[in-house]
């Protein structure tokens, strides 16, 4: 007695690819200014480095506008926990930005990757130029007759 008929071949490929996949860039121009944090209250100037950090990041352009809502909740995290620090209140902070990418990690598990342009550029550099000084092996060879 047959079985069920064969599945479509499109219906039967896996479906799991990354849809957060991206290649973040260090970019040499200048990005746009940061947003400005509410006037409401006085910010402490860890979080106001830590602004600024996020909004000159890689990280950055990938934001929406939308996202800037949950970005003041978590500036308001940080500026509690550097005036009153506590586990609970950094527990939360880590569990709220792994949405935006904060840590090597959370990169990670978003499939972010920042292209590291300059870095890689001075190690080829370094490379080549150790290479060029390098004595060619094959003159050592010679063929005695």
């Amino acid at each position: 007695m047959p079985g069920p008929a064969p599945k479509d071949p499109k219906l039967r490929q896996r479906r799991n690819r990354s849809s957060t996949r991206a290649t973040l860039v260090r970019v040499a121009k200048p990005r746009q200014r940061a947003p400005s944090l509410p006037k409401e209250r006085d910010w402490h100037k860890l979080t106001k480095a830590w602004w600024k950090d996020i909004w000159h990041s890689p990280m950055a352009d990938e934001y929406l506008r939308a996202d800037r809502h949950a970005l003041y909740r978590l500036a308001a995290l940080i500026d509690m926990f550097w005036s009153e620090p506590t586990k609970e209140l950094g527990a939360e902070i880590r569990l709220e930005q792994q949405a935006f990418g904060l840590t090597p990690l959370d990169r990670r598990r978003l499939e972010w990757s920042i292209e590291q342009v300059e870095a890689a550029q001075k190690k080829t550099r370094k490379t080549e130029a150790d290479t060029a000084h390098e004595e060619d092996p094959r003159n050592v060879l010679r063929m005695s007759a």
